[in-house]
């Protein structure tokens, strides 16, 4: 067995999913053996990243192995970007994902992956709104005023993302279609980088997930237009939804799991599974969760 097969990892895909890979059946009764790499295919900072996080220094307590995060955000405009913590993590004895994986069919002709035939659940993780923010410098104060403006200003509106496929680009893409707006895109490596140039005004809005954008909502360096799940969100009690907003029926929810690759013994997704829930039982979890929508 080499250094690599020995190793177990897990990584993290954007906006939805975790994952497992390459555990010998043999393994698994001792699992896990060495430490766990936990792959998040963006740019540290974000919201897969700060799930990642929390939940792998928690099982590492318990596993009594460290989980060491990977960012592997690859190269900037790729646009299989985020596919290749996929890849990478089907290589190695652990990978983890997000909703991304589960889309990216619907998006992409060829994967290096397939959903369904490469992965397997182990647990859900979080729910999260995304939230339609602005930069503070643009002269909005509602969604019906931020449509007004893009509308006088045509092609002149960036909208930023976490990259393409994403949760935040399929978001934007909605928006945009079901408004009738002229608004460009604009791909980054992750959330994190893309709410660096927003505060700075030089892209002018996102439709983000909830954890990247919370802190800087509440700072006041970016300013909360609506959210984009059927109700309001106890984060933002204040915050209109897109539905209510005028945008009738735009209702965008991001998912994240645990999940494994195909032919994990049984044994280690019990594991997992038994882990995942006593982490997200946890009362200092439960409350970083909810504080960040």
């Amino acid at each position: 067995m080499t250094d690599m097969t020995r190793r177990t990892a897990i990584a993290c895909l954007a906006g939805a999913s975790l994952a497992l890979a390459g555990i010998a059946p043999a393994a698994a009764q001792g699992w896990p053996e060495k430490p766990i790499t936990l792959v998040v295919p963006f740019a540290s900072g974000g919201t897969t990243d700060i799930i990642a996080r929390t939940i792998g220094m928690k099982m590492g307590e318990s596993l009594h192995q460290p989980v060491v995060v990977d960012n592997r955000p690859g190269a900037r405009r790729h646009p299989r970007r985020g596919q290749r913590g996929a890849r990478h993590a089907g290589r190695l004895h652990a990978a983890a994902g997000h909703r991304r994986a589960h889309h990216a069919p619907g998006i992409y002709k060829k994967l290096p992956y397939e959903f369904t035939r490469d992965l397997e659940p182990v647990g859900l993780v979080a729910l999260t709104p995304n939230v339609l923010v602005v930069s503070p410098s643009l002269p909005v104060k509602s969604v019906a005023e931020l449509i007004a403006y893009i509308k006088s200003h045509p092609g002149k509106v960036n909208y930023g993302s976490a990259g393409p496929g994403s949760t935040e680009h399929l978001s934007g893409e909605l928006f945009r279609s079901m408004t009738g707006t002229d608004i460009v895109h604009v791909p980054y490596k992750g959330g994190a980088p893309m709410i660096t140039d927003l505060i700075a005004g030089q892209i002018q809005m996102a439709v983000e997930t909830s954890p990247s954008a919370a802190p800087h909502i509440r700072s006041g360096k970016l300013k909360a237009l609506a959210v984009t799940t059927a109700k309001r969100s106890p984060a933002y009690p204040d915050v209109p939804t897109l539905d209510e907003s005028g945008i009738k029926g735009y209702e965008v929810t991001t998912w994240y799991a645990l999940m494994a690759p195909r032919g994990t013994p049984a044994a280690v997704l019990q594991r997992l599974g038994a882990e995942l829930s006593r982490v997200l039982k946890q009362p200092d979890v439960s409350k970083r969760f909810e504080e960040q929508a």
